[in-house]
């Protein structure tokens, strides 16, 4: 199974959300994230991506999902286990990268039509502080053909 992060940066009642210009996801707006390196933690790898698709540094990012996708993409099925994280520090300004244009949207706003099909239902928890574990199949259009997701745990952000 692929791992992967998606990290998602809080200001009040602001998150910023990128949109990603190329490759798996083109045209939907995202949290920043990828796939986690050989020699790097979830975290770490939350970290680098947010550098290198917006150019900030997320200070202590929290993990709040575990989320199994298995989805279609370049035509074959893959299966990936993604951490979703929020942060509500981070160093530097988001700058619109090759990759990803970042934009801040009140939280009360967020264009869940143009994101991914399951992010309704796992992001409003997690930005409201309940720990997620879930599961999503999604078919080769990118549609949610079955999902669970549990709450684990409320904390405070």
């Amino acid at each position: 199974m692929k791992k992967h992060v998606v990290l998602f940066v809080v200001d009040g009642n602001k998150i910023l959300l990128a949109m990603k210009k190329r490759g798996f996801g083109a045209g939907k707006w995202n949290g920043t994230g990828g796939k986690v390196e050989d020699n790097e933690s979830f975290t770490q790898a939350a970290i680098r991506e947010s550098q290198e698709e917006v150019g900030i540094t997320p200070i202590n990012p929290t993990p709040m999902a575990d989320i199994v996708f298995e989805e279609y993409h370049d035509g074959q099925k893959h299966e990936l286990d993604v951490r979703a994280f929020v942060c509500r520090k981070w160093e530097g300004e988001p700058t619109e990268t090759e990759e990803m244009a970042p934009r801040w949207f009140q939280i009360n706003e967020i264009p869940y039509t143009k994101m991914w099909s399951d992010d309704p239902f796992w992001l409003p928890n997690i930005l409201r502080g309940e720990k997620m574990k879930g599961k999503f199949v999604l078919d080769e259009h990118g549609q949610i053909k079955s999902q669970s997701i549990k709450r684990i745990q409320k904390i405070t952000l």
